[in-house]
């Protein structure tokens, strides 16, 4: 893949560039600026060289019609204060009237298309459409990492419009984080999975597997693992038909002389609300009417053992109901046990990151991805539909 300085930018090229802005709101105010954030270098690399920048993005859901709360119009003001540059919103997609208000970009301004996802042909990564967008833009780049497990025609196909393609910085400070621990993996990497269904991790579980030396599972999903093992887990979340699939997994670790180090105690309770009496209980001792909501000090105490001995550490998904205490204090304590490891660190994404953004500790990790499902599925397969398409 092609990075930003092997592209023929110069003074009035004019770059279509890719970026995630699908960035949590909350009455049309962004509560979490890390995408935008984290395309402003190579935004203004693209300036310095004098290109005419025109960003594109999705925002939500909105299934190929226009809905007006998901409009890009919610981003321009905190992107502007970041790049510290005007970003001029455009009256469409696709068109006439998006094709004449760029042919009068100035080198080194900034446009925003309107959410692709307005159209669509975006999500059929259909060809025509692919092929409008191309003629926006004389190069193409990608640096949207948290859309690139997408087969969408901003992703995809475009990359058969404009050969003149390659990735932006963030994509590969991704690529270049997450091959540093799959391509060669050092010895003595612990992942630490969690989060709430084992059935979304299952997978990366088996691919990991290959290159971990040990994986700690936490979240609700070690609830699985405990009924597979004849345990009572009472109200816990779990997922009784993926039981053959968790005992598979065990065994293939045990064939590999691997370690899957499972949780030894966990916080239980009647319902997830503030204040609720707690107690410890192993996680297949839950009694009916309790439910575990968290991991407890002793496992805690475990996984940091394993974190702080490690040379390198993946972390993907909370130890629990992290957004509700006090059952945020296992993903707490991971948490800061993660940012102080000696070793390489990278968080993959999604509620991970957000724990960690939440708790002011995202500064300490060796590389925190932008992509939740993205990283996931890298993690998995080893590439991406939009990776590859780079490579095409």
């Amino acid at each position: 893949m092609r990075e930003l300085d092997d592209l023929p930018v110069v003074s009035g090229t004019r770059v279509l560039l890719r970026v995630d802005l699908n960035v949590p709101l909350r009455n049309g105010v962004v509560t979490d600026d890390l995408r935008l954030r984290s395309i402003v270098p190579t935004v203004h690399a693209l300036r310095e060289k004098g290109a005419r920048v025109v960003l594109m993005s999705h925002l939500g859901r909105p299934k190929g019609r226009i809905v007006p709360a998901l409009s890009l119009s919610s981003v321009v003001k905190p992107l502007e204060s970041l790049l510290d540059a005007p970003v001029a919103l455009l009256p469409g997609v696709i068109g006439p009237e998006v094709e004449k208000a760029l042919d009068e970009l100035e080198s080194g301004t900034v446009a925003l298309l309107e959410n692709l996802r307005f159209h669509p042909g975006e999500e059929k990564n259909d060809p025509d459409f692919a092929a409008a967008l191309g003629r926006l833009g004389d190069v193409y780049v990608n640096d949207a990492f948290g859309a690139c497990h997408r087969h969408h025609a901003s992703v995809d196909a475009v990359c058969d419009i404009l050969p003149e393609h390659g990735m932006g910085l963030l994509v590969a400070a991704e690529v270049a984080a997450f091959s540093r621990l799959l391509v060669d993996p050092p010895s003595n990497f612990v992942a630490l999975l969690g989060g709430a269904k084992v059935s979304d991790k299952l997978a990366v579980v088996y691919s990991l597997l290959k290159k971990v030396d040990t994986l700690l599972i936490g979240g609700a999903m070690c609830f699985t693992f405990a009924l597979a093992q004849g345990g009572t887990v009472g109200s816990s979340l779990v997922e009784k038909e993926r039981v053959p699939d968790v005992l598979a997994a065990l065994d293939r670790a045990a064939e590999l002389g691997k370690e899957i180090l499972l949780p030894i105690d966990v916080v239980c309770a009647a319902k997830i609300k503030e204040g609720v009496p707690t107690v410890l209980r192993p996680p297949g001792e839950v009694p009916v009417g309790e439910m575990g909501l968290d991991i407890g000090p002793e496992t805690v105490r475990l996984f940091k053992e394993r974190i702080a001995r490690a040379n390198a550490v993946l972390w993907n998904g909370p130890m629990g109901v992290f957004e509700t205490p006090p059952f945020d204090a296992g993903t707490r304590a991971v948490a800061e046990a993660f940012a102080a490891a000696p070793g390489f660190t990278v968080a993959g994404g999604g509620d991970s990151a957000a724990a960690l953004r939440k708790m002011g500790l995202a500064q300490e990790i060796g590389h925190l991805s932008t992509g939740g499902g993205a990283s996931l599925e890298l993690l998995e397969k080893g590439d991406l539909p939009g990776l590859e398409a780079l490579r095409r």
